[in-house]
Formats: C-alpha cells, structure tokens, sequence
C-alpha cells in the first residue's frame, strides 16, 4: 500500500489510510506501507510501515498540492520501486497521486491496481486555487482519466466521487466506501489525560457548547462561523464555541480576528489534539458544526459527528447533503445569519437537538458500521484479483 501522506497525523486522508489498513489487518491480510517520514506509527497487526528518508527540511507538509510533497512523491516512488524488485506481492493499492505511478508499477511487476480515490486531482487544483495555468489542470483531468482506466478496480469515499467516475464511462469497477473504518475507541485515552481534558472543559465554566472539530483550512468555511458566532452571541451570550483543531499559526490568526470581533469570552481553541481525544470533547458538547463553504468531498468529521448522537448543524451543500438530510441534521444556507438561525434552534429547542441526535445515530448504525465497511473491502479485493 502506498500513501503518500504524512502518515499518521489526524487529518483527512490519513484517517481512511488508517481505516484501509485495519480493516485490511481484521481480513487477515498482511500489508507493507510505503508513507512518507513525517507522522507518527501507529500499531495495526500484520502491518509493517515503511518511510521514505528523513529529509531535514522537511518537517511538516501541508494539505493540499504543494512543492514539497512533490518532492517527497518522488522518494515514495524509489522506495515503492526498491521493495517491489525485493520482494514479492500480490497486490498494489495506492492512494490519491501515489495512483499516476502506481498503475505503471502494476503493470511492470504484473500486479493488480486498486486506486483509493479520495480526491479529484483536477478538483484539488480548484479548490486550492491551482488553477493558474489551464493546461496544467488539463493535464491532470487526462492523468486521471488514464489512472482510472488502467487500475483494476477504484475506491471512492463519498457520491460525489463516486458519480465523477461514472461520468468518465468507464468499464472499470468502482465501490464507494465511506471513511468510516478508522473511527476511535474511547477506551485508548490514557486516565490521566483524561483527568487534563476534564479540567480544561470544566474551566469553561456551565456554558452551552458548539463545537467545531477538524483542519483550519479556508474551504471549511471558518469565517462563515464566526460571522455567524458575532449573531449568536448577541442573543445567547452564555454560548462557547470549541474549536478543536488547526496548526498554531491558523489558531493564532484565527484567535486574532475572534479577538477584533470581540468574541474572546466565546471562543476556546483547542489546537490540535491526538484523534482518540476528539469524542470526549464531541461528548461534552450541545452542538457541532461543519461550516464547510466549499468542495464536494464529505468532511470526515460527518461520521463521526453522526455517530455521536448530536445534533449537527451543517450547510446546505452537496458536500453534506450527499450524506446528510433534514431528518438527521440542521442543514443551512451557508450564509452568517441562516447559520446562526439553525445554531439558536439547536440550543433553544432541546426536544429538536435531542431528536435530531437520535436519528443520526441511528442513521449511522444502519449504513456506516465496521461490518459494512468489512463487506465492501472484501469486495474490492475480489473484484481486484478476479
């Protein structure tokens, strides 16, 4: 398996190659993971975890295209190519960019190809503003098209994916599996962090807490919050919003305008925590929230928060509605005063909050288990290797 990822750091795609994995392990399966040097191991039986050399001034990559992946892509490459004339394997799955040469590899050494999408490569041009010089973005819609045409079989994480494939019309199977598989046991945080977390929730005194869980990035649609945070506070004036997540210059920058709007009493940042800490904070709040203003990829935080049994407040978006509806969510216009219409409905109305948390964890429990996400790796190995 390849992942070219800073593998494991709590974010996105790192999160389903951790799912991938397990769910690869529970099947029996022993799996060589090729990532890249930054992140921290993370034990899964039967997995080994390969990295690239350490490069010095390298030491943290940011989401989304960026001159230093690309570099580190090219050492995935060499170590990818290093362990398949070493040994032998039955199968290749790569993921996201790792597929452009991933499919080559598999031809070389006569491999099945299984190609994880989690992203449109074309689309990531777009959405981080790579969108410059249009020959480039026409070369990656070609690269796609050809990746997808030569793997064996393609994983897609969500229905935008999964429709985006379909509209390339090709023969190749594809199986939607939803990020589900690397979803975190409560048991795993150590007592004496917990006692730590417990006290810096009590710190914030009895307020009614909305929390928002997950990257900094602009397309999470943070400024939507917080224009909408300046209209809640004026009517609930007790309200805290929680933000778990963001690297400390996006906490810093972010707690600078939180503070020129004068919210400071109604903020808490968190920065980022370790993933098996997120559900104590989920677990302690009245709301949570996915602002997200653009993409169509599902926010990963979706299953979690649907898992949690609170009620969500989301934008009225493909990239949650794919997932979402009206019977298990708040969905909104994403716009500051309808967002903070739907929040003070959720914090006011405690038969609706309690109501809509029900059904969306009931709603996970019928479509998004572990066994599910079991049944449909298995048919991906199968279609694979037929």
């Amino acid at each position: 398996m390849i992942a070219p990822q800073p593998f494991f750091e709590p974010r996105g795609t790192p999160f389903s190659v951790l799912g991938r994995l397990r769910a690869l392990s529970e099947l029996g399966h022993e799996v060589d993971l090729v990532t890249y040097h930054i992140g921290r191991d993370v034990p899964v039986p039967n997995v080994r975890i390969f990295r690239t050399p350490r490069i010095g001034f390298i030491k943290s990559v940011k989401i989304g295209p960026s001159v230093p992946k690309l570099f580190l892509d090219v050492l995935v490459f060499a170590k990818t190519f290093q362990m398949l004339w070493n040994s032998k394997y039955d199968l290749l799955h790569t993921h996201e960019e790792a597929s452009f040469f991933g499919v080559l590899l598999a031809k070389l050494f006569r491999l099945p190809h299984i190609y994880d999408m989690h992203s449109s490569p074309p689309q990531q041009l777009k959405n981080f503003e790579v969108t410059g010089f249009g020959p480039l973005v026409r070369l990656f819609e070609w690269i796609e098209r050809r990746v997808v045409g030569s793997s064996n079989v393609v994983i897609t994480i969500c229905p935008a994916l999964q429709d985006h494939v379909d509209q390339m019309q090709s023969a190749v199977p594809h199986v939607m599996i939803e990020n589900v598989g690397s979803e975190i046991d409560l048991n795993v945080v150590p007592q004496g962090r917990m006692e730590e977390i417990s006290r810096e929730l009590s710190a914030l005194g009895n307020r009614r807490i909305v929390l928002y869980a997950g990257t900094f990035e602009a397309y999470q649609g943070l400024d939507l919050l917080l224009d909408s945070a300046q209209i809640v506070a004026k009517v609930n004036n007790d309200v805290m919003f929680l933000m778990v997540g963001g690297q400390p210059e996006q906490v810093e920058r972010l707690q600078t305008r939180v503070d020129q709007l004068g919210l400071g009493r109604n903020f808490h940042f968190t920065g980022t925590r370790p993933p098996e800490e997120i559900p104590v904070f989920i677990q302690a709040s009245h709301a949570l929230v996915s602002p997200r203003t653009s993409g169509t990829n599902t926010p990963l935080k979706i299953y979690s928060y649907l898992n949690s049994g609170k009620p969500i407040v989301a934008t009225n978006l493909y990239t949650h509605t794919q997932v979402l509806n009206a019977d298990i969510s708040m969905l909104v216009e994403p716009e500051p005063r309808a967002f903070a219409r739907g929040i003070m409905e959720i914090l006011q109305n405690p038969t609706l909050a309690s109501m809509l948390g029900k059904q969306a964890r009931e709603h996970f429990g019928r479509n998004y288990t572990f066994q599910v996400f079991l049944q449909k790796t298995n048919q991906v190995l199968q279609l694979a290797t037929r």
